[in-house]
């Protein structure tokens, strides 16, 4: 018996993705810095547990792996999820938010999937980094959250190319907009501002060059994922995947002709 851990599993992703895969028989393992919301998501299934921990510092990822290993006697899977803000442009960045950014957006990801390769090589284990479209293309002023998700993306490629003979799989998976907490905040901004009336006017303005037309669930994303994860996918490796509703196909410059 092994469990999956999933950082950031209080809210948005990472909380619809603990719960589809406890769904699934699974148990899942969500960590995060807010007891709070860790504790709610794991009152919604007998197969969730939550710990209290800073996914950035090696010794509280270090002993979430080991409590994991002894409690369910190894680690299936890892989802880096973790993230955070980096909103400003590189002019206006300070240098502790610059650090601050990084840690949330990278740092969270290698420390995690750094403390987890042991026993992942054991389990011949998969992860996947929750990185962005961000990681792709860069919007404005984001300098800090654009770099830190492109560079998810080279650290998974580094770790596929290293681990992916001891047994170790790992994909980048690059959401567009998803409907999650931190998504509101987003779009509390633009209503604020005066360009959308409510938050639902808001996602529509957005997603409007969406070819989907519309923001992704949650539990979408979260499907993703366990298809990463799971057995369906076991030639899949060092892959970015894109989930963002058709956004980075649309070539911008021909917008105006509809």
């Amino acid at each position: 018996m092994t469990a999956h851990i999933i950082t950031g599993g209080g809210t948005g992703i990472g909380a619809a993705t603990a719960r589809l895969l406890a769904d699934a028989g699974d148990d899942v393992v969500i960590v995060g810095r807010r007891a709070e919301p860790l504790l709610a998501v794991a009152a919604t299934h007998e197969r969730i547990h939550a710990i209290t921990a800073d996914a950035a510092d090696g010794v509280a990822m270090a002993d979430v792996v080991a409590s994991t290993t002894e409690r369910f006697g190894g680690v299936a899977g890892l989802v880096a999820n973790a993230g955070g803000h980096g909103y400003s442009t590189v002019g206006s960045t300070t240098d502790d938010e610059w650090r601050s950014s990084l840690e949330a957006n990278l740092t969270t990801a290698f420390v995690a999937i750094r403390a987890a390769l042991d026993e992942l090589e054991r389990s011949r284990g998969a992860i996947v980094v929750v990185s962005s479209i961000a990681g792709l293309a860069a919007g404005p002023e984001t300098a800090g959250y654009t770099v830190g998700k492109h560079a998810l993306i080279g650290l998974v490629r580094s770790v596929a190319r290293d681990y992916g003979r001891r047994g170790v799989r790992i994909n980048a998976l690059c959401p567009g907009w998803v409907r999650t907490p931190m998504s509101d905040e987003e779009m509390s901004v633009l209503v604020q501002r005066g360009d959308a009336p409510d938050v639902e006017s808001a996602y529509a303005l957005v997603t409007r060059d969406v070819p989907l037309g519309r923001a992704a669930d949650a539990g979408e994303i979260a499907a993703t994922i366990a298809f990463l994860l799971g057995p369906a996918s076991t030639y899949v490796h060092g892959a970015t995947i894109v989930a963002d509703g058709g956004s980075t196909i649309v070539d911008v410059p021909t917008l105006a002709y509809g």
